[in-house]
């Protein structure tokens, strides 16, 4: 059953759209500074309408951008002060993005008056939905000449609100007392500040920086909670869930998986960005442990764990349950436990768990049993831009063998999809850029993951990033798969196991966090990708006229087993099978 059908039955991408994006504000001073020659560009004015026409070109239908601009209505004399520093004006509201109005709004636009900061992120934010991801990108060629309101104290009052407004700032030829203003207002929303010190330089890293901005993420599904015992847990329907966790907390779900069939499941949690966190305490660690009906304990246990976790890492721990788990045997309803067991410094008491679950009805036909070698790797020819999603849910999807270029902020971390029907699988490897100067305050961290369609993770790869080109995976030529097949699952080489589902895979791409001190640019990044096998007939599934059912995440917590459970910690994915028994298994990822 090739992929199309694999879809109608409900079977693989329940979860899979295409990328929303977060409504965007656009702030653009129009103070009178911004009258000032550039040495590239004519006016700075110039360079700024420049920049945003081309980022207003290359936004995404679906994208809602508004611009808000300040500092156009008034001189800039003593006597016009008052009134100045509340000019703000919304020239376009956050909506689907109208782009021939948008650019009008843009050529309009005359410098004359004064920069009220604080104001205008205060009337952006109110412009934007009251809820959801939403995101304000600034550009400001100097200070605020109004506070009060402080412009860095406005920044917290959104924080303090629960809102969730990420400010990316951007500096255009700003002195270091502004730099310093403006690096606060993004630090304290979780955004991203950058310097432009010319109409050159603005003009290249706008569109980057507002495109950064749409992917800003929000977890979504449909609402389910969890319980603290496994006897009134809730039974997650077919689809994505959303739920919160808090540290140290245990939530229990329950899903009903057919005999002879299967359900794939996974919770996932995005950490939001901290700054300042010692590496001995960005560490966090998702558990989940199994049970049957009746409370029965299965002797399943497996952990994820994250490390730097402040760079804004997602979490994701997965299995698949197929009626033969540890002392579980046979279809029916089974309970997951899910627990946040190891919490990192600064991260809030609760966050949003994603649960997804995947349930395949028995097969009357698995096809092949042979497991054929990983794909071959070729060099790409297409070449073409892409913008990648914050999680899951809104990956980018690579439409086939290419290279894809994409821009990563430090400390983002986004996600691509990839659709492998039967019989094929994939091969990739990353290109870093160079981005700023070398030293230690320039070291980061840079990672990729692969996952399946129920975000297992198959392989990952992580090394330190110094400023120079730099390549994932850094000890072999390419991660890969093995072509997807139904009885993959049963394999004797356990990597292959991950490979069963015909479906989206996922590559997920991270740029780390320099030191305070570090340059902080953005940086170009390049996914070479080749997808190759020949597409087959799948499995035959039982009731394949029948869309099967398709629940979210089952996840039970339970008391901590008496038994010592091995550990193993290195980069990638380990199983320790105890007597046939007990599974155990515990990944570490950067």
């Amino acid at each position: 059953m090739a992929v199309a059908g694999l879809l109608g039955l409900g079977l693989a991408p329940a979860h899979a759209q295409e990328p929303t994006y977060a409504p965007t504000m656009l702030v653009l001073d129009g103070s009178g500074s911004m009258k000032q020659a550039d040495p590239t560009s004519g006016t700075k004015m110039d360079a700024a309408k420049t920049a945003l026409r081309r980022f207003i070109g290359s936004a995404p239908a679906q994208a809602q951008v508004g611009l808000t601009v300040y500092g156009t209505r008034t001189g800039s004399s003593d006597a016009e002060k008052p009134q100045g520093c509340q000019d703000v004006q919304v020239l376009s509201p956050p909506r689907a993005i109208d782009k021939p109005a948008l650019t009008a709004a843009v050529d309009g636009i005359q410098p004359s008056g004064y920069t009220p900061i604080g104001t205008a992120l205060r009337t952006a934010a109110d412009a934007l939905p009251d809820t959801g991801a939403r995101a304000i990108v600034l550009v400001s060629d100097g200070e605020d000449t109004c506070a009060p309101p402080d412009p860095c104290e406005v920044a917290r009052e959104l924080t303090a609100q629960g809102a969730t407004v990420v400010v990316h700032a951007v500096g255009f030829a700003v002195d270091a007392k502004s730099r310093a203003q403006l690096t606060c207002i993004a630090q304290v929303t979780g955004g991203t500040y950058t310097d432009a010190p010319d109409g050159k330089t603005l003009e290249r890293i706008l569109p980057r920086v507002s495109a950064t901005a749409l992917r800003t993420y929000e977890p979504a599904g449909t609402p389910i909670t969890g319980t603290a015992t496994w006897d009134n847990a809730p039974v997650a329907e077919p689809g994505q869930h959303l739920d919160t966790i808090g540290q140290k907390e245990t939530r229990y779900y329950a899903v009903d998986v057919p005999e002879g069939g299967a359900a794939h499941f996974s919770a996932t949690i995005s950490f939001p960005r901290i700054d300042g966190v010692s590496i001995t305490q960005d560490m966090n660690t998702l558990q989940l442990r199994l049970y049957a009906d009746g409370g029965k304990d299965c002797h399943v246990f497996e952990t994820e764990q994250v490390t730097m976790s402040s760079d804004g890492e997602a979490l994701t721990v997965a299995r698949t349950l197929d009626g033969d788990d540890g002392t579980c045997k046979g279809g029916g309803r089974y309970y997951v436990a899910l627990t946040w067991d190891r919490v990192s410094a600064g991260v809030p008491e609760r966050l949003p768990v994603e649960l997804l679950t995947i349930v395949e009805p028995p097969v009357t036909d698995g096809g092949s049993r042979a497991v054929l070698p990983k794909v071959p790797f070729t060099e790409p020819s297409a070449d073409r831009e892409v913008t990648g999603g914050g999680l899951f849910t809104v990956a980018a999807t690579l439409p086939g063998s290419g290279r894809y270029r994409d821009t990563l902020q430090r400390g983002e971390y986004v996600f691509y999809r990839v659709k492998l029907d039967w019989g094929q699988g994939l091969a990739y490897r990353v290109h870093f850029g160079q981005a700023g100067g070398s030293g230690v305050d320039n070291i980061s961290n840079i990672a990729t993951s692969l996952y399946n369609p129920y975000r297992a993770q198959i392989d990952s790869d992580t090394t330190v990033f110094t400023g120079r080109p730099a390549a994932l995976p850094s000890t072999e030529d390419v991660l890969s798969t093995v072509p997807v097949r139904y009885h993959n699952r049963h394999a004797d080489t356990f990597s292959a196991r991950s490979q069963a589902l015909a479906g989206w895979y996922y590559i997920a791409i991270k740029v780390g966090s320099t030191a305070a001190s570090g340059d902080d640019v953005p940086v170009p990044v390049t996914l070479d990708l080749t997808i190759g096998g020949r597409p087959e007939d799948g499995p035959s599934y039982a009731g394949a006229s029948q869309k099967p059912a398709q629940s979210a995440p089952v996840l039970v917590a339970a008391e901590e087993p008496t038994e010592t459970w091995p550990i193993w910690l290195g980069v990638g994915a380990g199983a320790v099978v105890l007597g046939g028994v007990i599974t155990v298994v515990v990944r570490k990822r950067a």
